[in-house]
């Protein structure tokens, strides 16, 4: 059922605020897009450190006294979807610890490659492990004895993992923040009046709070935050290899972000126009998939001339039911979720437009909707390249065989859709809109181009482990419940 792949994870922090927990509640709210499985909290004084988590959505866990508990000048916040380790509480994030060093409390957005063998060798030395989650593994290398200080031990620990994270660190004395050397999430660094000092994947979390953006944590860059402000430590100063995961302009962000110094909603309105360019249909509306598709939609119509009309209302109330197996539900749950204003589309010649095609059961229920309302001809858009891979760094795009465009040509998608015709952004043109060099990103999932290597022999290897890692948990692995949706 699921037209667009989960999010990952959104992290944040604040050093400096006396009402730390109820700003990261802020800031967590603003990032809900990035995960809606669980959020959690964690808070210090510097002596003190307090931890509150839960399943749900920020307002559900985090509702009545909840943060008036949570007392501390500092914080890290984490809301998740799980990509690696199950949905369950346990696995919930910021994850503690209580060591020799001290507390210490993560928050983690992204998946590492290398997560099973560095877990396979911690416990061959004796450590134990809580979750199903790799985030937990970071935890464990930053315990390791170190000789050479706290900062050489957070160097140490980022060159040993692998992958795509961005991270945020709670210590005594510091909030810390990290991003793998390749770059593939975000993260950017902000200020408060007051001279707090606020980390987050997405500046739209500072908006909300009215921080002010300072900039981008740069890939590799260690910054660690306490009460002298901000140093900076360059933990892989060799590497020049850049992968901003793209997905983050298609779909994943907020449009009123600015990364890497260009603002998401505006990125989306060129990724339109340029579709407008590489796939002109004569045509006498254009209509957006809401909301994926609001923004490419508004550009294919600035460029095209042609007239823009939202004739899909979404239903902004429907959760995330409508699991049952039988066909009759799950065509409700297409149906409902958005509804279509006939009266707009008959008659006319229609071009419908969405960021994505992952599985296209959903894309082919909006043009069978459009044919049903007496649409002359539906023509599908979409604003990026096709999906043909999957993604080992921390999106949930299924396996291969279950991503439409690697197993079908480009005319079987069109006749499943029951499309007129159907077009793709090519990936020249989704970079273009970007404004940056291709070189600058991560587009595995289209052209299987893996900046950091992974073996896929081991794959099964990994999955197995981590089913009997869970079932000593007692919780129930990712893997396993999306099979049984699919049944």
């Amino acid at each position: 059922m699921q037209n667009h792949p989960k999010h990952y994870c959104g992290v944040f922090g604040i050093y400096g605020h006396p009402n730390a927990a109820e700003l990261t509640y802020y800031g967590l709210y603003a990032l809900q897009h990035r995960g809606q499985e669980s959020a959690g909290i964690a808070t210090t004084d510097g002596k003190e450190f307090l931890l509150h988590k839960g399943m749900g959505l920020v307002p559900q866990i985090f509702a009545g006294e909840t943060l008036h508990g949570l007392v501390g000048s500092r914080a890290i916040g984490h809301t998740r979807y799980s990509t690696q380790g199950s949905s369950a509480l346990v696995n919930a994030q910021p994850l503690m610890v209580d060591c020799a060093k001290g507390r210490i409390a993560i928050g983690h957005n992204g998946n590492l490659t290398n997560a099973s063998a560095l877990r396979d060798e911690l416990e061959a030395k004796g450590s134990i492990f809580q979750t199903t989650v790799d985030s937990e593994i970071i935890l464990h290398l930053l315990a390791q004895p170190n000789h050479g200080g706290h900062e050489s031990a957070l160097v140490d620990t980022v060159r040993r993992i692998e992958g795509a994270y961005s991270l945020v660190m709670l210590t005594e004395n510091e909030l810390v923040g990290a991003r793998d050397p390749n770059g593939f999430r975000p993260l950017s660094l902000g200020r408060m009046d007051n001279g707090a000092y606020v980390l987050a994947s997405e500046t739209c979390a500072f908006d909300l709070i009215h921080a002010e953006f300072v900039r981008d944590i740069e890939p590799g860059e260690i910054v660690i935050i306490d009460e002298n402000g901000v140093r900076s430590l360059q933990a892989f100063p060799e590497h020049k290899r850049r992968a901003f995961c793209i997905f983050e302009y298609v779909y994943f962000a907020r449009p009123d972000s600015n990364i890497n110094g260009r603002n998401v909603y505006q990125t989306r309105v060129e990724m339109g126009r340029q579709l407008a360019r590489e796939h002109p249909i004569e045509a006498d509306i254009i209509v957006p998939v809401p909301d994926s598709g609001n923004c490419a939609a508004l550009g294919y119509s600035l460029e095209s001339g042609t007239p823009y009309e939202m004739a899909f209302v979404r239903n902004h109330y429907v959760g995330r039911s409508f699991l049952q197996p039988s066909q009759f539900i799950r065509d409700f749950a297409v149906r409902v979720k958005l509804n279509l204003i006939a009266d707009l589309v008959r008659g006319k010649r229609v071009v419908i437009i969405d960021d994505s095609i992952v599985r296209g059961t959903t894309s082919k229920a909006r043009v069978t909707s459009l044919k049903e309302a007496g649409a002359k001809s539906v023509h599908v858009l979409i604003s990026c390249p096709p999906h043909r891979n999957p993604c080992v760094y921390g999106i949930d795009f299924p396996e291969r065989s279950k991503l439409m465009a690697a197993n079908y040509s480009h005319d079987e998608i069109r006749q499943y859709l029951n499309a007129d015709t159907l077009g793709y952004l090519s990936e020249e043109g989704m970079v273009k809109a970007t404004g940056q060099p291709k070189d600058s990103f991560c587009l595995a999932c289209y052209n299987g181009e893996y900046p950091v290597k992974f073996d896929p022999a081991i794959d099964k290897h990994i999955i197995e482990n981590r089913r009997k890692r869970a079932g000593r948990l007692g919780v129930e692995l990712d893997v396993e419940r999306r099979q049984q949706r699919l049944l």
